[in-house]
């Protein structure tokens, strides 16, 4: 059988391995949503469970907090990333940034946000590093600005994640939007570069993008382990109070988190809507700019303006990073010092065998999830490769676990786990990770594999190679380096993964991810600090062995 031949295996199983969880899931939240759960004694179908909902103190201000929070948060992110490739795209400062894309997508969600909260509260690094000099006070300031109200912290966070999703799908239309030679045209024409850009490369790019944005938007505005770490509690985001239903002793209010998680999955939907209002003010004002011949030729300040803001977003990640590793070790550490004045890895030692299992845990589930989506990327692209199918077919597809809300279908599929009496496996766990790894692994190959001269395997063939050996002795070694490279994505999306492990895994079998969100409420830095690097250390550990096995396969004999 040839590999053309073995691929039709590929669009069926995306269909069914992406699309079967997600229809499933909501199928068993929309069900108890109504009322209807035999297995917890509930036999006709009703409205009590949104009635519940409604009557929840707080609710509707929990839910302006996400959609507020979600909207500011993509609305940030886009404009950063706009901007950056508007003023720098193919530049020296944006290829520094570019390189740096693979290691900030694998900082998990949740070690970013710890590291962003030990960064900027008052009695953070940045506060540290102001006290008392320019302050004049040795103790820190009287500020709630992790946990606010308005969810300003929130934001931060998920826009410096956000960012470099949005530039690597950047990078990715990039070629279909034929970017270099529009702004050598418009250039000729007196416009500027970042003017150029907007006008000429922006609308076919935003177009390759646009699904990705929506799930950005919708992403940010369900999220749960960041706001766990650095949302306001009083109260939380809709998401988080879903979260704490389900795992109430109470199991009555399985039914209030399935109506909840419609609500969420409403939520969400709208704020994807209000987000293609802001699509069509955008490209109006564009048009409007573009007709009265604007050509803002002097944006110097601008293109500089945009640089700072992307190294500052870049330096607070690095700096989150900074302030874990200083915690995780420190000992006495009184304000306003910036350094510890004591430093001990007792801390260390006294973790490291409670940190085995969970570690343990998510490099399985990692690795296993990275390769089955690994496997299923290349049968979709050997198939696109065969039979000439458009990438456009399978884009929905992959950005619909990213659209729907998890807490939208995740309630269902742990509903339908407990009803079945399905216990929690690696295995289940590895087939829920794989929902949402496979669209970022499919993101960073894509265009490795696009990009491919398909004149190698001519020239191959020519001489007599079989299929199997032309994609085994040819092809798959020259983009090594992108499989690789995806694979490593992969398992980091995995190992980052909060929510899907929380619940199908039902406590049942950790992670480092679950562990370490679990502290979130607690305030022993140290600990936090420690478990946060943990979490970190093996999506790095999946990119040093991506890069060392790709410099083994082209090394010189």
């Amino acid at each position: 059988m040839t590999p053309a031949a073995l691929s039709r295996l590929g669009p069926p199983l995306l269909v069914i391995l992406l699309g079967g969880p997600i229809g499933l899931g909501l199928l068993f939240t929309v069900l108890p949503a109504f009322g209807y759960l035999p297995a917890l004694g509930g036999n006709v179908f009703s409205l009590e469970p949104f009635q519940r909902l409604l009557a929840e103190p707080g609710l509707w201000k929990s839910a302006g907090l996400s959609l507020w929070t979600g909207l500011a948060a993509a609305l940030l992110s886009v404009a950063l990333t706009t901007a950056f490739l508007a003023a720098w795209s193919g530049t020296r400062p944006f290829r520094a940034v570019e390189r740096l894309l693979g290691p900030l997508l694998a900082l998990p969600h949740a070690a970013a946000a710890f590291g962003l909260a030990f960064l900027i509260a008052p009695s953070g690094l940045f506060f540290r590093a102001l006290s008392p000099g320019l302050t004049g006070s040795a103790t820190p300031p009287d500020l709630l600005i992790v946990n606010d109200p308005l969810g300003l912290a929130l934001i931060a966070g998920l826009v410096a994640k956000e960012v470099p999703f949005l530039l690597l799908v950047a990078l990715a239309a990039m070629p279909q939007a034929d970017g270099e030679r529009r702004m050598l045209v418009s250039a000729s024409l007196g416009y500027g570069r970042m003017a150029g850009f907007l006008f000429t490369v922006w609308p076919t790019l935003y177009r390759q993008m646009r699904l990705a944005v929506f799930a950005v938007v919708a992403f940010s505005s369900s999220v749960v382990d960041v706001a766990a770490i650095l949302g306001p509690t009083t109260p939380p985001t809709l998401s988080l109070r879903l979260v704490r239903w389900s795992a109430d002793p109470d199991l009555s209010l399985r039914f209030l988190a399935s109506a909840g998680a419609l609500l969420q999955l409403a939520l969400s939907a709208l704020a994807i809507l209000v987000w293609i209002g802001f699509e069509r003010i955008g490209r109006h004002g564009r048009e409007n700019l573009a007709a009265n011949g604007q050509r803002f030729p002097g944006d110097r300040a601008v293109r500089w303006l945009a640089l700072v803001l992307q190294a500052l977003t870049v330096f607070a990640l690095l700096a989150g990073i900074l302030a874990l590793m200083l915690w995780s070790v420190a000992g006495l550490w009184p304000f306003p010092d910036f350094l510890p004045l004591t430093v001990s890895i007792q801390g260390w030692s006294n973790l490291l065998p409670r940190l085995a299992e969970p570690l343990g845990n998510a490099a399985l589930i990692g690795v296993l999830s990275a390769l089955f989506a690994l496997l299923l990327a290349l049968f979709c692209l050997i198939r696109e490769d065969a039979t000439g199918l458009a990438p456009r077919w399978r884009s929905p597809l992959l950005y619909l676990p990213l659209i729907v809300p998890q807490a939208a279908f995740l309630f269902g599929l742990q509903l339908m786990a407990l009803w079945g009496g399905l216990v929690p496996s690696i295995l289940s766990l590895t087939l829920v990770h794989l929902v949402f790894v496979a669209p970022y692994l499919f993101l960073a190959l894509a265009p490795a594999w696009s990009a491919y001269d398909r004149r190698y395997e001519q020239v191959a063939a020519s001489l007599g190679g079989s299929a199997w050996t032309v994609l085994w002795r040819i092809k798959l070694p020259m983009l090594s380096r992108a499989v690789l490279a995806s694979l490593a994505i992969g398992f980091a999306v995995s190992v980052g993964l909060y929510l899907p492990t929380l619940l199908i895994g039902a406590g049942r079998i950790t992670t480092i991810t679950t562990e370490a969100v679990a502290l979130a409420s607690g305030g022993n830095r140290r600990v936090i600090g420690a478990y946060a690097l943990a979490q970190m250390l093996l999506p790095a550990l999946g990119f040093l062995l991506a890069d060392l096995s790709a410099r083994l396969i082209w090394r010189r004999p």
